[in-house]
């Protein structure tokens, strides 16, 4: 219950921020239509593989081929260089709101485009940890997941800053990295997702949703109106979508909290320091 109190509190500090720019929604939104993008043009090469390896008889029984790895890569970079790329747009525009200052859509992106480079080497790093993790996967099974699973969580946990860091400090992708690591540990050391808890929070308010959502859609259904059942189908699917965007708007905003906590000493906007001290405790 501590956990889920601070991480409610964290949310309302965010969404504060959020409030004051709901603009910062465009981020998330443009994000996830690129990446819907970037998803289906590489599903037409996939396909043309799959259907050349039918039609050649070939079957690939100890794992991926090599132009399976190579796509996959391709993947991962293309996928995580849009990602990071609205991520630093949301975190310059959020970093300036924190400082009371204003801040629009148009200089978040222009931000990003300034850090092009940084990004698409960042991108890099992510892409190859990524498969590097994929092919461990692939190699242990069962005890490839588990071990994936735990260095998949210390990355997640080293480049929580990352982003905020290329938005702030313009600095290369490996010097954001260090920079990532060098921050947290100073501040709140390796405790930082178990203590975040924002991912319960909505968790617990995605899980509501769909109650919510089985009820309505099958209530509209059971009217035997194909109008009722499209509507509600329509509006469970903008409720996700709406969550989704103000899910990934407020983990970009609190980054960017923290980051600057961690450069100035306050957050800014409605972030008590006590209450980012107490989220993010060093071990003991």
């Amino acid at each position: 219950m501590g956990k889920f109190a601070r991480s409610w509190a964290l949310m309302k500090a965010s969404a504060g921020v959020l409030r004051s720019d709901k603009s910062l929604l465009v981020f998330p939104l443009l994000s996830g239509i690129c990446s819907l993008v970037v998803m289906a043009s590489f599903l037409i090469p996939v396909a043309s593989m799959t259907m050349e390896g039918e039609r050649l008889g070939v079957h690939y029984r100890h794992g991926l081929s090599t132009a399976s790895w190579t796509l996959l890569f391709g993947f991962y970079l293309v996928q995580y260089f849009v990602i990071f790329f609205f991520n630093t747009a949301l975190a310059g525009v959020a970093l300036k709101r924190l400082r009371g200052e204003e801040a629009s859509v148009s200089e978040g992106l222009a931000l990003a485009g300034s850090r092009i480079g940084a990004i698409f080497g960042y991108a890099l790093i992510a892409a190859t940890v990524g498969l590097l993790l994929r092919m461990v996967q692939e190699r242990l099974g069962l005890i490839g997941r588990f071990i994936v699973g735990l260095i998949g969580l210390a990355w997640t946990v080293a480049t929580f800053l990352v982003v905020p860091v290329l938005a702030g400090e313009g600095v290369g992708p490996v010097d954001a990295v260090k920079r990532s690591v060098e921050l947290l540990r100073r501040t709140w050391g390796e405790n930082l997702i178990g203590n975040a808890g924002l991912s319960v929070v909505f968790g617990l308010i995605g899980f509501l949703l769909a109650l919510v959502s089985v009820a309505l859609v099958v209530g509209a259904f059971a009217t035997q109106s194909i109008v009722a059942g499209v509507t509600a189908v329509a509006i469970v699917v903008s409720a996700f979508i709406v969550l989704a965007l103000v899910q990934s708007s407020l983990q970009g905003v609190y980054a960017a909290a923290l980051y600057r906590y961690a450069e100035e000493g306050e957050a800014g906007a409605g972030f008590p320091p006590a209450l980012l001290e107490q989220a993010f405790r060093p071990k003991g």
